[in-house]
């Protein structure tokens, strides 16, 4: 289409801007999918076509409707469209349409709504697989009738998300006073978020925030593996993005899982950590309400329950909508006349009215984590915890202190019983830890003493037992802080883990650590040996040798910040790879990148 022809349209079609709409907007789906699996969750509808009327942008062509006064008519065409798409769509029932809603028709909100409302029915889709987006970028402040429009879409049933967050002036405030089902961080966040710890740091604390509110975090413009990687170890729930697929106009092409993310960094971990047994064990599978349920049906969940105090309330996806306390229905119950008010037609209260959000939480986070979530308002009855996005139970305040103090019992269980440092379980939840975290320089040391076995087999355990708690008290004397780790692998195998402070400040550490030990474990022979510098003894295969005095030998594995290991055992291998070269050197103490480059043999 020429520039003339452009041009005698966009002047016709002010007038007709839906008219001509009809002809050339096409809708299309782009998948929101889950960080965990790759599963898809649902799609966010969008416009394709709007160039063939000379528009540069949805916004251009939504901002010409508007002009006109034909922004109500654009929007519930798209709209009215996307549904009979999704509608069409083989799985949509397991899905959730995400669908934007222009602030500038939040006075005619209602309108829109019922209207919606009527393709839903006639389609047969449940209102809660509908999310209304609303961005932050507009000021919602100065729409006095946004809080009642807000209220009417939760009652209604259907799900509400902020839209680029973190880029307005808004969301805050948004996230505040309504109950927001998802957030949407912008792209401005995510766009090489791997490289950068402010923006890892900003994304980290949005989603623990949210997840404290009851919200669910989704990561928009996800474009590249590293960025998804980022966004998933930060707790994203959902990710949206080119990583994932472009928008697509042609539904065939849409797939129920998404290979490349549960490919993407390879497996995050080889089994299930210690909490994630623990939580599984102390979930409560209680009863469930349905939004949709009557208040009468409620007051029989209670009836049949009388101890339980509170139950958890779904929507018709199986997602976790808040609680329904009995003392935000006893009022009706207990009122002489409560039946029948249930039971007068203009009586329009139902179960959505009394629903409070609860804080939720997968269940694979950390003990702690809940803990933080569960205390982070104050006063919740429990934490929601969910497996792939769905229900899956509730944790009790009493159940997670349980977990906690039986975790810190497991812990202590693990301690050497010699030194009473952390044990191998300990030390392997570190390193998968440490592995996916990439905010900071990440120091790995492993320590390994040499000519330990004759000095054990020539003085006898207890001397052998000395010389392994010396070396304990000095790795507790030297790695002092919240950023290091120590642990006893076993034997006379120890292990460090220190983050964030530069390799040269650790190297000093280690250079004054081992040098303390030749020192002080001298004093564990006999005057003789240590003038002569040796003893006398048998090796492996039981021939008469002589040994020098023992020494300890050390192997640092730097991750450098901003790089993510997937598979921790990756970090023992290359570990035991180098133990050699640190046995041979005459420090005893190599420094090597995970690369394999920069391998830095310490020399005096």
């Amino acid at each position: 289409m020429s520039a003339a022809e452009l041009l005698a349209l966009r002047r016709f079609g002010d007038g007709e801007i839906v008219t001509l709409a009809k002809l050339v907007i096409e809708t299309a789906f782009q998948p929101i999918v889950e960080a965990a699996t790759g599963s898809v969750f649902g799609y966010e509808s969008l416009m394709r076509g709007f160039d063939r009327l000379g528009f540069q942008s949805p916004l251009d062509l939504i901002d010409r409707a508007h002009e006109a006064g034909q922004l109500m008519a654009l929007e519930h065409m798209v709209n009215s469209r996307a549904i009979a798409a999704f509608a069409a769509l083989p799985d949509f029932r397991a899905r959730t349409l995400f669908v934007n809603l222009d602030s500038r028709l939040v006075s005619e909100g209602s309108v829109l709504v019922d209207r919606l409302a009527g393709h839903l029915q006639r389609a047969g889709i449940p209102a809660s697989s509908i999310c209304f987006e609303i961005s932050e970028r507009f000021d919602n402040d100065t729409l006095p009738d946004f809080a009642d429009l807000v209220r009417k879409l939760r009652l209604a049933g259907f799900k509400l998300a902020i839209d680029d967050f973190g880029v307005g002036h808004n969301g805050l405030k948004l996230l505040c006073d309504h109950p927001v089902d998802y957030l949407k961080i912008d792209r401005h966040f995510i766009s090489g978020m791997e490289a950068d710890a402010r923006k890892r740091y900003l994304v980290r604390h949005t989603v623990n925030a949210a997840h404290v509110l009851g919200t669910r975090v989704i990561a928009e413009g996800v474009e590249t593996e590293a960025e998804f990687i980022a966004c998933r170890d930060a707790g994203c729930d959902l990710v949206q993005g080119w990583f994932i697929s472009r928008p697509v106009t042609d539904f065939s092409a849409l797939s129920p899982v998404y290979p490349q993310v549960d490919r993407a960094g390879g497996i995050r971990r080889n089994s299930r950590t210690l909490d994630s047994i623990l939580i599984r064990r102390e979930i409560e599978h209680v009863a469930v309400l349905r939004e949709n349920e009557s208040l009468e049906a409620v007051f029989e969940f209670f009836r049949r329950d009388p101890k339980r105090t509170f139950f958890p309330v779904l929507n018709a996806n199986d997602e976790p909508r808040g609680i329904v306390h009995e003392y935000h229905v006893k009022e009706l119950s207990y009122h002489p006349f409560g039946r029948d008010l249930l039971k007068n037609k203009l009586y329009q209260k139902g179960l959505s009215h009394f629903v409070t959000t609860a804080p939720i939480a997968d269940l694979d986070t950390p003990a702690e984590q809940l803990l933080d979530v569960f205390t982070g308002m104050g006063g919740n009855e429990c934490v929601i915890l969910t497996e792939r996005m769905r229900y899956a139970g509730i944790l009790s305040a009493s159940s997670l202190i349980k977990i906690i103090n039986e975790k810190r019992l497991k812990t202590a269980e693990d301690q050497n019983p010699l030194t009473g440092l952390p044990g191998n379980r300990s030390i392997r939840d570190y390193l998968q830890d440490k592995a996916l975290d990439g905010d900071q320089l990440r120091c790995l040391c492993y320590f390994d003493f040499d000519n330990f076995k004759p000095f054990n087999d020539h003085y006898g355990f207890h001397k052998g037992d000395t010389a392994l708690s010396l070396f304990a008290s000095l790795l507790r004397r030297e790695f002092v802080g919240d950023d290091a780790f120590i642990g006893h692998v076993g034997g006379d195998d120890f292990f460090a883990g220190i983050s964030g402070r530069p390799v040269a400040d650790v190297r000093v550490i280690l250079e004054r650590l081992l040098a303390d030990f030749s020192r002080e474990v001298r004093l564990c022979y006999s005057p003789e040996d240590q003038l002569a510098g040796e003893i006398r003894g048998h090796d492996r295969a039981g021939q008469a040798a002589r040994f020098p005095l023992m020494r300890c030998s050390a192997v640092v594995l730097v991750v450098p910040e901003g790089e993510i290991i997937s598979d921790a055992g990756q970090i023992s291998s290359r570990i035991a790879t180098l133990k050699a070269d640190a046995k041979a050197s005459a420090a005893g103490l190599v420094l090597a990148s995970t690369s394999g480059h920069g391998e830095s043999p310490a020399g005096p």
